[in-house]
């Protein structure tokens, strides 16, 4: 069966330039040009993945974003423009699986798209995986749960994918490039900076003091590791 892909852009061009080239590579398509029609889709369609611009008309792609999360773990892929740094941050934090920054390659797009497809369903796979304990923390891979020192903490999919990552060997230094990897379970890596983005919210959440975290440390020139303690 092939993925369901939506489309979400208020500019024509950007909107069918992507529907037509995801349609060129075998995905079916719905294409809608603001938020509220987005949602409504989402509600009544079922989806695969969203490809969802951050500036819309009605109701902003973050909040499209929001919304979506609350009642679905659907992957999307934000569309942002290179001025929106604050933007991405914040809709990664929502729970964003990706980003590409306009102007973008179509290859590159399509490339994204295939690897939060892929990460779904690799996710999926290891959801029999055994619970993972490391000083504090339980992680669920069933359930998709966790907690710190008993008090459960509402994880993204990508926050979930990086800190059972780092969980499954506590105390090795990973690079973000390796980090990157598990993001998008893909050898395709775009901007590693978007490593340290899903850490900083990460920490928000696992450590007592995220300005002096305890737990997800950072190792100079390589990348990030979790305390053996």
């Amino acid at each position: 069966m092939k993925a369901r892909v939506l489309v979400v852009d208020d500019e024509p061009a950007i909107r069918e330039s992507v529907a037509y080239a995801l349609e060129r590579e075998g995905f079916d398509v719905e294409a809608v040009a603001d938020g509220e029609s987005a949602l409504e889709t989402a509600r009544t369609v079922p989806l695969d993945a969203i490809v969802l611009d951050i500036m819309l008309p009605d109701v902003p792609g973050t909040e499209v974003c929001r919304r979506l999360r609350g009642v679905s773990a659907v992957p999307i892929v934000l569309l942002t423009a290179k001025d929106t740094e604050v933007d991405r941050v914040v809709g990664l934090e929502l729970g964003a699986d990706d980003y590409v920054t306009k102007p973008f390659s179509l290859v590159e797009l399509i490339a994204r798209v295939r690897a939060v497809l892929r990460r779904r369903e690799l996710d999926r796979a290891e959801a029999g995986a055994p619970l993972l304990r490391v000083d504090g923390l339980e992680i669920d891979r069933l359930r998709h749960e966790v907690r710190v020192d008993g008090r459960e903490v509402d994880l993204t999919p990508s926050e979930f994918r990086l800190l059972s990552m780092l969980a499954s060997a506590p105390g090795r230094a990973f690079t973000r490039r390796e980090l990157v990897q598990e993001l998008w379970r893909s050898d395709f890596v775009g901007d590693e900076r978007i490593c340290d983005t899903h850490i900083v919210g990460l920490r928000r959440k696992v450590e007592s003091d995220p300005a002096r975290p305890a737990r997800i440390l950072s190792v100079r020139g390589v990348g990030y590791k979790l305390a053996e303690r």
